[in-house]
């Protein structure tokens, strides 16, 4: 990423936005804006926009997190083996800007059994009324 970009971003995002989509940060479980969030709408990406999350594929998995069990369209996000931590995770970007959004697990509900648990500061809603 160019300094301009940077800059850009640096100006754009908080502090906490920057650190989850341009360093692969995570923020505590239970603290993030769309944890419990019941709002119906749809979920985009903080950097660039995109179309990433419905609410009604939205779930309480119980981890603090917002949970979803797809993505909005096939090519909404990547995903990437992440070796970061002790354990192999599966990280999950947006497929537009590559910001980091969280990880995907296996262990979700039907009808597709995945669980993306996504970082509230990666995302903004935008309310069914307003889409």
């Amino acid at each position: 990423m160019s300094d301009t970009n940077k800059d850009e971003l640096f100006e754009k995002l908080t502090p906490m936005q920057y650190h989850v989509t341009q360093e692969a940060g995570t923020e505590r479980a239970f603290t993030g804006e769309y944890w419990d969030e019941k709002q119906a709408g749809v979920y985009r990406c903080v950097v660039c926009d995109e179309e990433l999350f419905s609410s009604e594929t939205k779930y309480d998995s119980g981890s603090g997190w917002p949970s979803f069990w797809e993505p909005t369209k096939d090519r909404a996000v990547a995903t990437a083996v992440d070796r970061s931590l002790l354990s192999v995770r599966t990280e999950v970007t947006c497929s537009n800007c590559g910001a980091h959004l969280g990880h995907v697990f296996d262990d979700g509900p039907n009808p597709t059994g995945l669980r993306y648990c996504i970082n509230s500061a990666s995302l903004s809603l935008e309310p069914e009324d307003e889409a």
